[in-house]
Formats: structure tokens, C-alpha cells, sequence
């Protein structure tokens, strides 16, 4: 079992490497974090994000995609589009300016906008859980050196 656990995380982080589209160089890495509840000396709870070196069904997962202009001229119409791995079901982003895919790519939109095929032939609103690929386009040019994140969470299936 823990191989399968360990192989789960290895998956997520290769699947989670995202793909962006800029006219400058543009560097992305991705890091994955779960989130756990520790007892403050207070007896309350906090969350608390940590690196996982064990994740299991119903983990939630933060995934922090941080993204640079390593050129030398500003950067522009950029695009950064990150596939959801299979073992996760999406569950939102930190600031909800993101479109998505529940079809692999091929069409995109906002979630309530999308339809999902069933197997007899009819299709049905797209929940978070169909979400296969996320999108997001900065509306603003990126200086030589600028950087950001994007965060986006999953539960593990």
C-alpha cells in the first residue's frame, strides 16, 4: 500500500507540471502541499500547509504553480494551463479568474458553462470533480524579472 501512496505523489507532481505560452521566457514550477490540522497550545486547530511525503484517499492538496519572466523584455498574452491529475478532483482556485476543461482540452470555459457527456447520449451540467485541465490568461504584461503564483486544490480520489 505505502508504494502506492508513494507512487501517487510522484504522479501528482509530474502531472501537475503546467504549460505556458508568452513571448518572453517564461519559468514555471509547480510544488505540491497538503493541508493538515494541528492543535495549537490553545486547544484550537490550525491548518497548516506541508510538503506530503505521505498523501491518502481524502488528503486535500494545495498546488502552488509559481511562474517568472526570465527574459529581458516584458512578457505579454500569457497563458498558463495546467492538467489535473487523474488521481485528484479538483476543487477550485485561489482567486477564480481561471477557465477549465472537462474533456482533456479540447473546449473551455467557466465551469458552469460547460456540459458533460453521459453514456447513453445525453450530457449534464460539468461539476468540479469533470474538471480536467485548468487555464488561466494573466490580463496584465509581466516586467523582465516579474513573478507570480497561481493556486489552485484537490482532494485525492
Amino acid at each position: 500500500m505505502k508504494k502506492l501512496i508513494f507512487s501517487l505523489v510522484a504522479v501528482a507532481a509530474a502531472s501537475a507540471a503546467p504549460a505556458a505560452w508568452a513571448g518572453a521566457p517564461l519559468e514555471l514550477k509547480s510544488d505540491i502541499f497538503v493541508e493538515k490540522q494541528q492543535k495549537r497550545p490553545d486547544g484550537t486547530l490550525a491548518t497548516k500547509l506541508v510538503t506530503p511525503n505521505l498523501i491518502i484517499p481524502g488528503d486535500r492538496l494545495v498546488f502552488v504553480v509559481h511562474y517568472k519572466n526570465a527574459g529581458t523584455i516584458p512578457a505579454s498574452n500569457i497563458a498558463v494551463t495546467n492538467p489535473i491529475p487523474r488521481a485528484i478532483s479538483f476543487s477550485g482556485t485561489s482567486d477564480g479568474n481561471e477557465i477549465v476543461s472537462v474533456d482533456g482540452g479540447k473546449s473551455w470555459g467557466k465551469i458552469n458553462q460547460l456540459r458533460v457527456s453521459n453514456s447513453d447520449g445525453s450530457s449534464r451540467a460539468a461539476g468540479m470533480a469533470d474538471v480536467t485541465h485548468i487555464r488561466w490568461t494573466l490580463n496584465q504584461t509581466l516586467a523582465a524579472g516579474a513573478a507570480g503564483k497561481l493556486i489552485f486544490r484537490g482532494v485525492v480520489k
